[in-house]
C-alpha cells in the first residue's frame, strides 16, 4: 500500500487523479452517472435487505417524532425521512471493517449496520442504557462494534476525523476505508477544504459524503453560494468528484462501490454528492415554510422505499404479504425499543465523571 507520497511518486499519483477527472468530466455537464438500467444487477436479498433497513428507520423516525410531541424525548432531534437510500445503498456497498462517521442527523446509519434499535431509543430517551450511557442524546449515537463513530453536533467537525479514521486504516496497512457523511451547509466550513487538501495530498482512502438535502437548516444552497453543484468543490482538489441521484438506492450502491473500489486499490479520496431530500424540517422545531407543498410532494414521488418496493413486486422477490409481514416485524422491533427506553434508568450523577479522561486516577478533578 502507498504511504504518504514525499518522493516524486506524488506526481505520477497526482498525473493519474488529472486524466481520471478528465475522464469524469467528458460524461456530460451535470456529472451524473446514468440511471440504472437494470435491476437485475441486484439480487433479491439486496432488495429486501435495502427494503428492511430503509423502513426500519423510517418507522422508527416516525415514532420518534411522535415521542417528541409527547415531550418524552428531550433536546434535538433531526429526521432522517426521505434520505434513507443514503445510508442503506452505501452499507450494501462497502465491508466489515470500514468506518462510518456523520452529522447530528444520525440515525439512519447505525440502524442499517445493525445497533440495537432498543439502545438507539434509550440514548434518544438520555437513559442510561444508551448507546452513549444517555449522555448523548439524539445528536450523538455511537457504535463501536459496528465502526460507527458517531453523530457530530459541530457543524463539519465530522470532516477531519474521518480523514483521521482513514488515515489510521492506512496506516496500519489494512484495505479498510471511512465514509464520512456531512451536509450541504457544511461545506463552507474551512475545516472541510483543510481535509480535503491533505486528503488528497496523502491519499487518504476515504469517501466524503454530501447529502445535499437543498437546504442548510432553512437556507438553499442558491441562497449561500456561488458554486451549486456541490461535487465541484472536490474537483478543485483534483478529487474524482459526481452528483448521485440519492432518492435511488442503486445509484447510492454504484456510487459508493466505484469510490470504494478506489480507495481500496490506492487511488485516494473520493467526493460524492448525494441529492436527496428530508420530508420533514431541519429538526423537530422547525415548520420548513421556506419550501412549497409541491416542491415536497415532487420528492415524495420519487420516495426511495416506495421505488424499491416496486422493483420487488414487479421482479416477484416477495408478495405484498410478505412485505407487510416485515412491516409488522419492524413495528414490533419498535414497540420494544420504547418499552425498554421507557423502562431503563437514567444515569447517575457521577457518571458525569467518567468517560472524560482515558486515565482512569487522573488527579486534577476538582469535586
Amino acid at each position: 500500500m502507498n504511504f504518504i507520497y514525499f518522493s516524486s511518486s506524488k506526481y505520477t499519483v497526482k498525473q493519474h487523479k488529472q486524466e481520471e477527472m478528465a475522464s469524469v468530466k467528458e460524461k456530460g455537464k451535470d456529472n451524473t452517472k446514468t440511471k440504472v438500467e437494470s435491476t437485475g444487477a441486484f439480487t433479491k436479498e439486496t432488495y429486501l435487505f435495502w427494503y428492511e433497513k430503509m423502513q426500519l428507520i423510517r418507522k422508527f423516525e416516525e415514532k420518534t417524532g411522535q415521542l417528541y410531541g409527547q415531550q418524552k424525548i428531550k433536546g434535538f432531534l433531526h429526521l432522517y425521512i426521505g434520505q434513507e437510500a443514503c445510508a442503506a445503498g452505501a452499507v450494501s456497498a462497502l465491508k466489515k471493517g470500514d468506518h462510518y462517521i456523520t452529522t447530528y442527523r444520525d440515525h439512519g446509519q447505525p440502524l442499517v449496520l445493525g445497533t440495537d434499535p432498543k439502545k438507539i431509543m434509550a440514548e434518544m430517551y438520555g437513559k442510561a442504557t444508551g448507546t452513549s450511557k444517555g449522555k448523548g442524546g439524539s445528536m450523538h449515537i455511537f457504535d463501536k462494534e459496528v465502526n460507527f463513530a458517531g453523530g457530530h453536533g459541530i457543524v463539519g467537525g465530522q470532516i477531519p476525523l474521518g480523514a483521521g479514521l482513514a488515515f489510521a486504516e492506512m496506516y496500519k496497512g489494512t484495505d479498510n476505508l471511512c465514509i464520512c457523511y456531512m451536509g450541504d451547509g457544511a461545506v463552507r466550513q474551512g475545516a472541510l477544504h483543510e481535509t480535503f487538501n491533505l486528503a488528497m495530498l496523502w491519499n487518504i482512502p476515504v469517501i466524503f459524503v454530501i447529502e445535499n438535502n437543498g437546504y442548510a437548516m432553512g437556507t438553499s444552497v442558491q441562497r449561500t453560494s456561488n458554486v451549486t453543484e456541490l461535487y465541484q468543490i472536490g474537483e478543485s482538489y483534483d478529487m474524482p468528484s459526481e452528483a448521485v441521484d440519492a432518492m435511488s438506492v442503486e445509484e447510492v450502491h454504484l456510487s459508493v462501490a466505484r469510490a470504494a473500489a478506489r480507495a481500496r486499490s490506492g487511488g485516494g479520496p473520493t467526493l460524492l454528492e448525494f441529492r436527496t431530500y428530508r420530508y420533514k424540517g431541519h429538526s423537530m422545531s422547525d415548520p420548513a415554510k421556506y419550501r412549497t407543498k409541491e416542491e415536497l410532494d415532487s420528492y415524495k414521488n420519487q420516495d426511495p422505499i416506495q421505488q424499491v418496493r416496486e422493483t420487488i413486486l414487479s421482479k416477484k422477490y416477495a408478495t405484498e404479504a410478505d412485505l407487510d409481514a416485515i412491516d409488522a416485524q419492524l413495528k414490533a422491533t419498535i414497540e420494544e425499543a420504547v418499552k425498554f427506553a421507557e423502562s431503563s434508568p437514567y444515569p447517575d450523577a457521577a457518571e458525569a465523571y467518567t468517560d472524560v479522561y482515558t486515565q482512569t486516577d487522573y488527579p486534577f478533578i476538582t469535586e
